[in-house]
């Protein structure tokens, strides 16, 4: 990679931003863009509001301008620089509106402890526990449970089924919940 040495003859900001447009002569542009560093240092800092950035943003301008001006007629260099720097800047702010950042919450980690597979284990237990105390119900309240709860039907739908009544099907629901829930604290189930 060549080195860019600034051109030390005085020339104006339209001589050299000729020169790099016509012949891509990076010196040119070298030498324009450090006429107006300072400046878009400056217009960072003030949007950015931290030195690092800043810096870190101003060479970035400088790589977006070399690709910019290959496509661009720029009649009023430092104007459009300026231009540049600034929407440059208001989209890493909006950037980083974007990124959520979340507050570490410890509670949420897996630890060494696996208290969470007892969990695992107690509701496979408890599953155990409610096959067995369904077969306790009466045919038609296992019946109605089933379709209800396993099957997700609604009354109407268990009442054309089963061909009983609506009241009768909620009658039996509600007594098969109540007693299930009898049977399962009976076995240590809460």
């Amino acid at each position: 990679m060549a080195i860019i040495k600034p051109i030390v003859s005085i020339q104006s900001d339209e001589e050299l931003l000729k020169a790099y447009q016509q012949n891509l002569h990076e010196n040119a542009l070298a030498t324009l863009y450090l006429r107006y560093a300072d400046l878009l240092y400056g217009v960072c800092l003030k949007y950015l509001k931290d030195a690092d950035a800043s810096q870190d943003a101003v060479m970035n301008i400088y790589s977006e301008i070399v690709e910019k001006l290959k496509h661009h007629q720029i009649e009023n260099f430092k104007g459009w620089v300026y231009v540049v720097a600034k929407n440059h800047c208001l989209m890493q702010l909006r950037k980083s509106k974007k990124a959520i950042t979340v507050e570490f919450q410890p509670q949420f980690m897996q630890n060494e402890d696996f208290t969470h597979l007892d969990d695992v284990l107690t509701k496979e237990n408890d599953f155990i526990v409610l096959e067995k105390c369904m077969q306790t119900l009466q045919l038609q309240q296992q019946q109605a449970i089933n379709l209800f709860y396993l099957q997700n039907k609604c009354y109407n739908d268990i009442a054309i089924e089963l061909q009983m009544e609506w009241n009768k099907v909620r009658s039996l629901i509600q007594n098969g919940r109540r007693n299930l829930k009898i049977c399962m604290e009976n076995n240590g189930v809460e």
